[in-house]
This record gives structure tokens, sequence and C-alpha cells, in this order.
């Protein structure tokens, strides 16, 4: 079974399997045991020697040994062979019941034996307490189950590192480290602990620059080249003994060795025969005292099995490595207790943390002299009254690079920097230079912007507030500059990403911040704002504007539509003056139809009545009267239609005043207000209003209401609407497609000066400040800070805003416009000239319809004269036949009269028969009655022609004797002597 267990290990070793220990029952006894073995795996016969005096004396120990328990101590000596470490373990000392092993190695045997002995005991959960193993293996529990350590790991350096740092105020290093797992440790240490271990995020101590280097290195110099670009001058170093002296042989040469330069090691780098003069470097109190280690770890088992027979039953421990499937569940608590003990030993302040390694170890600070003399200048220890490590450093006897007393600043200050900004009216205006062009004007500089995808660059001019107070303040604490903007266009916000091989998050920060963080840029020269997300990764100046966050709209236009001129009155007033004219019209002509005096004659006029007054003229009078036109005609004539007629005047007159009143009010004294109150106004927070509001992507007013609770929902809403760049913004709010953009105060306070549409509503909130941006740990941070503080108290800033922002001569005229009434033009009055248009088309309309009516009843009378024509002519025919035939038949009496009697002719039908020579014809019988007309026709025919004189076509023909008249006397026979 032996042999299956040290094949076992190997594959653990050799990273090919992850072996837990094994599960099983739990043995319970009824009683605890009366006596423990104690194992020990020792690198000399001294420490063998030591270890069983300590635990002689501890039975003797009541403060930790209990009545009626004994120890008894089993010890082996550490084989360099691992496995035969494996089976010394088995045999020697499971066999014994061990309940803890105590292990440690020499100089030579490595950290494979301990690795062994841990590995074996701790497949059946014996615990195993170290006091020599440093190695950043140990504190795995994957593999090393059950090991406690009395001595910390090389990696725990990393907590007197940063120690150090914030002793000595460097904010700014460079870590050089082998890439082996201790080399990897310490840094991951070092990053982790420095997130928590400041208080003041600005003194936190950051990493500039990484060296990670292969174990046994035969040159430096590759990454002393880059080191020598960075701006730190303070160097922690992590190696090996040999490699260190690689290092500090090619720093000497790259002379980085010298003044100014700080170089911090561990224990193994400071026996380097090389180590820098000036170097300060950590020795552990102890390191070599196996017998304090071990004394300090037989006390702690001891404290630990005390406390544990006080609270359970404690099982046997296992017997048999052949039994594989032992799980001893008391050597499990026992470890536990074991981890959570804190005592006072020889080698100070024994604890545990949760991987098992030792806490509150105490170090040397060795500074490294002349001829490589260590020189003890400062303790790291623990303070039992503060229960806390304290580092205790003396300055004065520190001795630096270059034999200096002064401590070096840590850190290379470039004088000639990378400063980025970004196009925001009015603190950067941006202009293309033109092809022709060479430079730009003398008010403006240079601003490339690099385009990073093709590593081309774009030539702009650049001028402004921020840039005013860049010329001033790079002539103020004396440095250089190149001028870019930003290469994405944005401030910059972050986006969470997975770390790699992490279940945790990271951000990643993108535009002018990203720039900044990933150190590309030394300084950020923009309106950006200081908030918390930013100051985390960046460094702030002091401010150098003060502003807040508030809302820009336009103003609401005024009331200048077509139908301006009935806006005096509402719709419903309208409505009932226009029936109030009818009613009153009908009501007056009622009055003045039915009124016994509506009809009476005028004194002065002729007898004629007048007529009363009719619905057309009652109309005419009551619109009349309304729209105070003068009525000539149409009056009522009737005492209560008068009456009525004297009301209706006085109503139209309060009516005309009224509306002539409000008129003036709504077109020329209106002043518009803004349509938000502000922050706070209801309809921001409401998502069903149709108000759409935005602001920048990724800006610090975006970040803002992310952390504002109450204002998650208007959040919500807004987050789709949000816009890329401002200008944007504030074209869209000018055109009308924006109601409210929500930004920072200086710029819309600028844009609502210098266009008076532009208003800015509410009262600011979440006040903040404009601040240059830095990197962090910047040696320039301090200095600008000061600048900017003596720009403020000398006016300088006051001078800049009345200069970009305060358009003064822009805001008086606004105000001007604003105090002023305005002007009626024809966007006002459209609505009326149209009226008169429509009553001038209504017109033309109307006697179009009149003419096209009025040719209608001609038509129509035409044919009723013609018809009436007709029916006179046909009722003439009628009348004349009938009188012919009345003289007919008196003519036929006539001629019976005379031929009864056979007398002579008379006188008067001889005178009408010389005249009329046709009548002394004779008729036919059957021509007596149907024909005698005809012919009587026949015989006027040409008399009618002849008596015009005239025939055909201007002839005429001589006079014949003519036919008596149609209606002659003489036509008929003269009868007067029958009468007689």
């Amino acid at each position: 079974m032996a042999a299956a267990l040290a094949y076992r290990w190997l594959l653990c070793a050799a990273g090919i399997v992850n072996v837990l220990p094994i599960g099983g029952q739990r043995h319970t006894a009824s009683d605890n045991p009366s006596t423990y073995n104690i194992g020990g795996v020792l690198s000399s016969s001294e420490s063998e020697e030591h270890f069983r005096t300590t635990i002689a004396h501890l039975n003797f120990d009541q403060q930790y040994v209990p009545r009626k328990v004994t120890y008894y101590d089993k010890t082996i000596r550490m084989d360099k062979n691992p496995i035969k470490t494996v089976f010394n373990v088995c045999d020697k000392l499971i066999e014994k019941r061990v309940y803890a092993v105590v292990v440690s190695h020499g100089q030579t045997s490595g950290d494979l034996s301990p690795a062994a002995v841990s590995y074996t005991t701790g497949f059946y959960s014996i615990p195993v307490i170290g006091i020599s193993s440093r190695d950043a293996a140990f504190s795995d529990k994957n593999i090393h189950v059950s090991f406690l350590r009395t001595v910390p790991p090389y990696y725990h350096q990393a907590d007197v590192w940063l120690e150090m740092l914030s002793h000595f105020l460097y904010t700014k290093v460079i870590i050089i480290h082998s890439s082996d797992t201790d080399g990897r440790a310490i840094l991951g240490r070092f990053q982790t602990t420095s997130q928590t271990y400041y208080d003041d995020v600005d003194a936190r101590a950051t990493v500039e620059l990484i060296v990670e280097f292969e174990p046994k290195l035969e040159s430096f110099t590759e990454h002393l080249i880059d080191m020598k670009t960075a701006q730190s001058r303070v160097y922690l170093v992590y190696a090996s003994t040999e490699d260190a002296q690689v290092i500090f042989r090619d720093a000497a040469e790259y002379n980085m060795t010298g003044e100014g330069h700080v170089w911090i090691v561990t224990e193994q780098a400071l026996h380097a025969k090389n180590t820098p003069d000036g170097a300060l470097g950590l020795q552990l109190e102890h390191a070599h005292s196996d017998k304090g280690h071990i004394r300090d770890s037989v006390y702690v088992l001891a404290s630990a099995i005390k406390e544990m027979i006080s609270n359970e039953t404690i099982a046997e421990a296992p017997k048999d490595c052949g039994d594989s499937a032992v799980n001893w569940e008391s050597g499990k608590r026992l470890f536990q207790y074991l981890k959570s003990r804190n005592i006072t030993g020889e080698t100070g302040q024994v604890a545990f943390d949760d991987n098992g390694d030792r806490i509150y170890a105490g170090y040397d600070v060795i500074n490294i002299r002349d001829h490589q003399k260590q020189h003890i200048v400062g303790k790291f220890s623990y303070d039992s009254l503060k229960a806390k490590m304290i580092m205790r450093i003396n300055d004065s006897e520190i001795i630096w690079g270059g034999k200096q007393r002064r401590k070096p600043e840590g850190i290379m200050i470039p004088t000639h920097l990378k400063v980025l900004t970004i196009e925001e009216k009015p603190f950067v205006y941006v202009r293309r230079m033109g092809d022709d062009e060479f430079r730009c004007e003398p008010d403006e500089r240079p601003c490339p912007l690099f385009n990073a995808s093709d590593a081309t660059a774009n030539e702009f001019c650049c001028r402004g507030y921020c840039i005013d107070l860049l010329i001033e303040l790079s002539k103020r604490i004396n440095f250089t500059y190149d001028l870019a903007l930003s290469p994405d266009g944005q401030f910059g916000h972050y986006i969470l990403k997975n770390n790699t091989g992490a279940m945790t998050l990271r951000k990643e920060w993108t535009g002018l911040i990203g720039e900044l963080v990933n150190e590309r840029a030394d300084m950020i020269v923009a309106p950006l704002t200081i908030n918390p997300e930013r100051a985390e990764y960046i460094e702030f100046s002091k401010p150098f504007k003060y502003q807040g966050i508030t809302i820009l709209e336009k103003k609401p236009s005024r009331s200048s539509t077509l139908v301006s001129f009935l806006q005096p009155f509402s719709n419903t007033l309208w409505i009932l003056v226009m029936v109030s004219v009818h009613v009153v019209a009908l009501v007056l002509y009622l009055l003045d139809r039915f009124s016994p005096f509506g009809r009476f004659k005028l004194s002065h006029s002729d007898s004629n009545e007048e007529k009363a007054l009719n619905l057309s003229s009652a109309i005419w009078f009551a619109w009349g009267v309304l729209l105070n036109s003068g009525i000539g005609e149409g009056t009522p004539r009737s005492f209560s239609a008068r009456v009525l007629g004297m009301v209706w005047a006085g109503f139209a007159m309060i009516i005309v005043a009224s509306y002539t009143a409000n008129l003036a009010a709504f077109l020329v004294l209106e002043r518009p207000k803004t349509k938000l109150s502000g922050i706070n106004d209801a309809r921001l927070r409401n998502t069903m209003e149709n108000l759409t509001c935005a602001t920048v992507k990724g800006s610090s007013v975006d970040m803002y209401f992310r952390r504002q609770v109450e204002l998650s929902n208007m959040y919500r809403t807004m987050e789709s609407n949000n816009y890329v760049t401002a200008e944007q913004a504030i074209q869209d709010v000018k055109k009308g497609k924006l109601m409210a953009f929500i930004w920072d105060s200086s710029r819309l306070e600028y844009e609502a000066s210098k266009d008076c549409e532009l208003v800015t509503a509410g009262e600011l909130f979440g006040r903040s400040g404009y601040g240059i941006g830095l990197q962090k740990g910047s040696p320039w941070t301090d200095a600008v800070t000061l600048a900017i503080l003596e720009f403020h108290e000398s006016g300088f800033m006051e001078k800049l805003d009345k200069q970009w922002i305060f358009h003064g001569h822009v805001q008086q005229n606004c105000e001007l416009f604003e105090k002023t009434p305005n002007t009626l033009g024809l966007k006002n009055m459209a609505g009326v000239f149209i009226l008169v248009g429509v009553g001038i088309a209504g017109g033309v309309g109307l006697i179009i319809i009149e003419v096209i009516y009025k040719k209608h009843q001609v038509k129509k009378q035409k044919r009723l004269d013609i018809a009436r024509h007709a029916a006179d002519k046909w009722r003439g025919t009628i009348e004349k036949r009938k009188t012919i035939r009345a003289s007919l038949a008196m003519q036929r009496q006539y001629n019976v009269g005379l031929m009864a009697s056979h007398a002579p002719g008379t006188i008067s039908l001889a005178v009408d028969k010389r005249r009329y020579p046709r009548l002394g014809q004779r008729l036919g019988p059957e021509r007596a009655w149907p024909g005698d007309a005809a012919d009587v026709l026949r015989i006027r025919r040409p008399y009618d022609l002849t008596k015009s004189g005239q025939l055909g076509l201007g002839r005429t023909r001589p006079q014949q004797n003519p036919l008596p008249p149609r209606y002659s006397p003489g036509y008929t026979s003269d009868v007067s002597h029958l009468v007689v």
C-alpha cells in the first residue's frame, strides 16, 4: 500500500492527478484518548532532540495539557528522496497512531520531501505543521489539504511592500518577478491587497509596468529598455538569488541603480552578491530558528487538542496505510482547531489564515550599504495593543542610491506630455485645416485626430476655453505638450467584461478615460466631469469650473397660426357669438313683423306706406352692429325692436372691446414659458407622457442617472433615445425632434445665450465640476491643482468665462427681445388676410351663380312670353273668325232680302260695289259659308301688300281697287235704311 501511495503522490506532484482524502464512516469512542503521539519529520539530530525535549516539557505545562493526558514524540529523519520519505511516514509514524506531524527540511533536501509528508498524512486527514516550507504551492488546499506552517510563504512579502510604499508615499511602481508559481503569487497578492489596503484612493499604489521573466536568466537588457521609458523609478523585485544577480548586473550597466532609483527586494534577492547600494530588502525574523518554530508548533498543537477535548470526542488516529477506506473525521476537525489558534510564541504572534499560512510574522527592513553590508533600518512587527502589524522605519538611517540621504521622488517627471481633448463648445472648437493651410491661426493649436484602425492622422485646429487654459497651464508649471483629439470622439464609459480564467467582471474604459487608463495619454484637458466612477481609475485636479446638470428645451412657439386672430376667444365663445347674431336677427324680424307700429308713414315723405323689416335686412343689421359698420337701410321700425337693437349694440361693444384687448395680449404681449419645471417634473418621470428626453451615451450624466435609484424609471425611458454626441442632440432640440436634452449646465447655458429660441428649464441638480484628468499617481497632479487654484484667485478663470461662455452682447439682445413687445407680421395676421381672400372668392363665386341663375330665368321668361304671344294670337284669330262669320251671316240676310224684293240696289250698295267691284260677284252655293273667309283673306292679302306700297325687294305695284278694311263698316252692307 505504501508503494501505491507513493506512486499516487508522484502523479499528484507532477500535476497529473488531484487526489482528495477518501471519505468514510466516522470512528467514535466512548472517551477521549489519554495519550497522544506527535510525529516529527526533522532535518537534523539537533532538531529531533529539541523536539523530544519540548514534548517532555509540554507534559508538565498544565496551561496546555489537561490532567490525565500525555504526549509522546515519534520522530524520523527527513530523507532527500521523497519516495523513501513516504514509506518512512507510513511505517514509522502512521503505524504509531500519530495525531499530527511536525515537518522541516534542510537546505539541500528541497521542498519535495515535505510535500511527500504533507500528501501522505493528508490522505488520512492527519494535520501537518511545517516549520520551514515557504513555497506558494503549500497554500493550495486541493493538494495539501491539512498543511499548516509557522512560517509565512514568500508571496506574503507583498503585504510588507505595501506597508513600505505607504510609508514612503510612493504611488507608482514597477514589479519585476519570475514566471514561476511564487512570482505570480506575489504579483497577484500585491494587486489584490492594494485594492483594499488604502483608505485614501489617491494614495493607492498602482503598478505602472509588470516585468515577468523566465527563471535562470542570462540577460535582462531587453526589459530594462522598457523600464527606462516608464515614469516610475521604484522597482519591486521578486527573484531567486541567481536571477537577481543578472538583473542587478544589467541595471548597473544602464545606470539604473544610482541616484533617483529605488530598489525594494525580497529575501532571496537580498542575498545576491551585487545588490545595489541603497537597496531595501526584507528578512524574516526567526527564519532559521528551527528550535523556536518546533516549540511554537508543538504548543499550537497542544492548544488545539485541549480545546477539542473539551468540546467533542476525539477518535483514535488511523494506524494502517494499507486501509485506503479510512477517513479520520477527527483529523479534519483538529485541522480546523489548529487554524483558529492565536498564541504568543518564541517566534512572535502565531496565527493562521484560511489557507493555514502563518500571519503576524515579523520582518526586518534591511538597507544595503557599501561592500554589501546589511543594516537594519526598520521592523515590521506585531503590535499587541493594536492587534495588528505595524511598520516602523527610521528614515534618517537609510542611505539611498547614489549615497543620498534624501528620499528619492520615486518617479521621473516627464516634461513633454501627450494631451487629449474633445470637441465640446464653447470649451473646445474644432476646425479642419484646408488643403492649402500649413499652420493654425495664432489663437489655435494643432490637434490631429489619429485613426487607430489605419494609423492615419487628420489635421485639425482647436481653440476655446480649455485650449486657453492649457496654454496658460503649460507656461505656469513649465511643460511642453502634443495635443490630439479623442480617437473615438467620446469622453469614455466602462464596459463590464469577464476576466480571463476567472468568474469576476472587470471594467474596460473607452474614449478619453480609456486612453488615460491604458497609459496612452498623460493628461486630459476638456470639460471632463469629476465623478466617483472615473476617480477610481484616474486622477483629477481640483475643478477649474463648477457646474451641474440642467435641461435644454426649445421655447414654446407663439400661437401664430393661420387662425391666430381667433385665439382671444375660445371655440365655445365663438360659437355662442355666431348663434347670438342670428338669434337676435330672427327676434328683430319677428318683433318688427308682428308689431302694430311696425309700419308707419313718415311725415315728410309721400303717402306710400314703408315696408316692414325683412329677415335678410335683420341679419344685415345684426352683423353691422356687431362689426361696427354703417347701417344705411333696413333698420327696425317698431319700438320693441329698437330696444332690442340698443341692447344688441351694447353687447357688441363689450364683445369687440374684449376681443381687441385679448388679441393684443395674445399677439403682442405674450411671453412663452418653459414646458418643464425641472428634473422633478412629473412628465419626465411618467413614461406614458409623449415627451422625449435624452442625454449622451456613456457620459457623466448617463452615469449619474444610473446611480440615482429614484430616476431609474426615467433612465429606462430615455436610455433608448440617448445620443452619441451632444452636438447632435442640441440640433434635434432646435429642430423640434427632441423635447428635452439633459446635459452639463455650462454647455446648455452657452447654447441658450447664443440662440434666443432655446431655454434652460428648472434649477441645477447633480452639481459637480470640470477637472483635468491625469494618470493614477501622476507627478503632475499637485502642480496642476495648485496652478488652477492660483488661476481662480487671480481672476483668470473668470476672464475665460466671460470670453467663451457668457456671450454678454448676445445674452443682452435676448433679454431685450424678451422685454420688448413683438411686432405683428404676416405670420400673425395671415389668417385675417386669408379670411378677406375667402370673402372675395365667395363674392365672386356668388356673382357667378347669380349670373348663371339670371340667364336661366331670362330664357325661361322668353319661353313664357312666346307661349303667351302664341296664345294671344290664337285667341285673336278665333275672335276674327267669329266676327267674319257674323258679318257673312248678315250679308246673306241682306242678299236674300234683295233677291226677294227684286228691287234695285241702294245707293249704298252701288257705292260699295263701285268701290269694291268684287263684291258684286256672286258666290256659288258651294262656297257660300266654308270658302267665304278664305276668299276674303285672298282678297285682303293684295290689299295688305299694296297698303305699304311695296312688293318684294323694294318693288311697288300700282294701286288697285282695294278690299274694304278688316273691320271697316263698309265691309258689310249698309242696313241703316232697314232700321228706318
